[in-house]
């Protein structure tokens, strides 16, 4: 028998029990017994009986049922109570009559118990399972969700865990918990096949039931350390987007009892969560880098002196979750031989990685046709023709720069190709728009453009910038373009600047100007004359496109 468990009040008092038996009460299908002041059984019905074999009239409750007649008269009061008889969940209701009788009906709720126990069992595995969803969907760090899963498996399923991923030359990421310790991960080189279904398991075959799993043949790299004796394994694959996300071993303690056939139900649910949750982990992170790869030559280079000179450049994507999109910048040093360092600003038709894509290659194209660049036509022509030659129709305006040191000035050459000519800041405060014009490229067979060349003198800058920067809209009213003439008003507001401050200068009022607004990509690039003596040891020497 159990703990008793008290379920009601006192009895109810009625008239005095009848001395016959009832034909009603006595075929009723609870048992039944009444019970005299002095703990003498006077009459039980055929159900008590046939549970209580000794409820004959005439003997006394503590030998016809001694679990009712100690807990049943506690204070000497009788009370309901709950008990087990003989495998049997039983509830006694006792109904007290004015001659000191108690009539107690014995009702079986053995089948009702094990309804509400399974109940509450499948409530609490949906519980733990919907918590251990929320956990897992919290990252996509596969090291953390192994560290997750560990810890979730010795919170809810078993006393130690480890989850494994799929082993490259016998090596093994593992992440081993155990109750009430954090984590560990090590790497581990051990055969799989010491374990019965863990080599099967890490290539995503069903699980084997834990009864055909030996605890006592488990090789010692199974257990973690300080575990103890292991009194039952259960090995579970963790299966992913299309290949296996690895393998998770659940321990439980000698002397704690087996795993049930639910419990392993509901750890293989588990592994499914996990599973997939560690394999999204790893294509998020494979993805990741991939895009980090190729992305590194999409991203606007580190500019800073190249040849005496100063370059600064500043990029705005049009989105600002992105990191690359249709517009960029280059600064070619000079080939051996040659003193001219070739700056590059265009932008591409399109927005986003798409227009990056095509950005890319405009850029290599124009980094392979770096031996004509001091031929700007020419060099044009060339990636008119190729752009014309792709399927894709798409076309770029372009600016191009060729600078070189003369003395203390800086020579500048600059042919536009369809793009917004650059500002020239004198160190008056004067600004001047480059007198050159020319055809977009990409769009047309033949184009035509025009070189224009000045000379700076130091502390004076050429700005090169994309149309973003004029056409963003925004101000009071949040529909006015930032506009050529508050872009030159700007660039006077910089005579004398380093390239840097040029840069940053223009950038912050084109922002504050945009505001929340939506804008397309902004782009911006200037080319000073330094002041005084240049120090060639500052990066003078430094190739300006920027490489990882």
């Amino acid at each position: 028998m159990t703990e008793l468990e008290p379920t009601t009040g006192d009895a109810t008092v009625l008239p005095d029990a009848p001395s016959t038996v009832d034909r009603r009460w006595a075929d009723a299908p609870c048992a039944a017994l009444t019970v005299d002041a002095d703990g003498t059984v006077r009459q039980a019905n055929a159900a008590a009986r046939a549970l209580l074999p000794l409820a004959g009239p005439g003997g006394p409750l503590s030998r016809v049922a001694p679990w009712l007649a100690t807990a049943g008269a506690a204070g000497g009061v009788p009370t309901a109570f709950s008990d087990i008889v003989d495998g049997r969940a039983l509830e006694a209701q006792p109904v007290r009559h004015e001659d000191g009788s108690v009539t107690w009906w014995l009702i079986d709720v053995t089948d009702v118990r094990s309804i509400r126990d399974e109940l509450h069992l499948e409530q609490a595995r949906a519980a733990f399972l919907s918590e251990a969803s929320a956990a897992l969907l919290g990252s996509l760090n596969l090291a953390r969700c192994m560290e997750v899963t560990a810890q979730l498996a010795v919170s809810g399923l078993a006393d130690g865990a480890l989850v494994m991923t799929p082993g490259a030359r016998g090596q093994f990421q593992v992440v081993a918990a155990v109750t009430g310790d954090a984590p560990r991960q090590r790497t581990l080189r051990i055969d799989p096949d010491e374990v019965p279904g863990l080599a099967e398991a890490l290539q995503g075959f069903p699980p084997v039931p834990s009864r055909w799993i030996d605890p006592a043949v488990a090789p010692a790299w199974v257990t973690p350390d300080g575990f103890g004796e292991v009194g039952s394994i259960v090995v579970t694959p963790l299966p992913g987007h299309g290949i296996p996300a690895g393998a998770i071993v659940l321990l439980r303690r000698a002397g704690t009892g087996p795993f049930s056939e639910g419990e392993e139900a509901t750890a293989r649910e588990f592994a499914a969560r996990s599973g997939l949750a560690m394999s999204a982990a790893r294509i998020f992170a494979q993805q990741a880098s991939i895009t980090e790869i190729l992305m590194r030559d999409l991203l606007p280079p580190s500019l800073h002196h190249v040849s005496g000179v100063e370059f600064a450049g500043g990029y705005r994507p049009a989105q600002d979750s992105d990191r690359v999109g249709g517009d960029f910048y280059d600064v070619h040093p000079g080939a051996e031989g040659s003193e001219e360092t070739l700056a590059v600003l265009g932008d591409v038709c399109g927005k986003g990685l798409e227009a990056a894509v095509l950005t890319g290659k405009i850029r290599s194209a124009v980094h392979a046709l770096l031996p004509l660049a001091d031929d700007h036509l020419r060099m044009l022509h060339l990636l008119n023709n190729a752009l014309l030659s792709d399927d894709h129709a798409r076309f770029v305006t372009l600016v191009l720069a060729s600078v070189s040191r003369s003395g203390p000035d800086v020579r500048v050459r600059i042919t536009c190709a369809g793009h917004p000519p650059p500002l020239i800041i004198r160190a008056d405060g004067r600004v001047e728009e480059a007198a050159t014009l020319g055809t977009l490229i990409g769009a047309l067979p033949d184009i035509h453009a025009t070189t224009w060349e000045t000379r700076l003198g130091p502390g004076e800058t050429c700005l090169l910038f994309t149309d973003g920067i004029t056409e963003a809209q925004g101000g009071p009213l949040g529909r006015d373009q930032f506009g050529d003439e508050r872009l030159q008003r700007a660039a006077a507001e910089c005579a004398g600047m380093p390239a840097e401050a040029v840069v940053e200068r223009v950038q912050m009022l084109a922002t504050e100007w945009v505001g929340r607004n939506p804008h397309d990509d902004m782009a911006v690039l200037a080319v000073t004359a330094p002041r005084g003596q240049h120090l060639t040891a500052v990066g003078g020497s430094g190739r300006g496109r920027y490489t990882a």
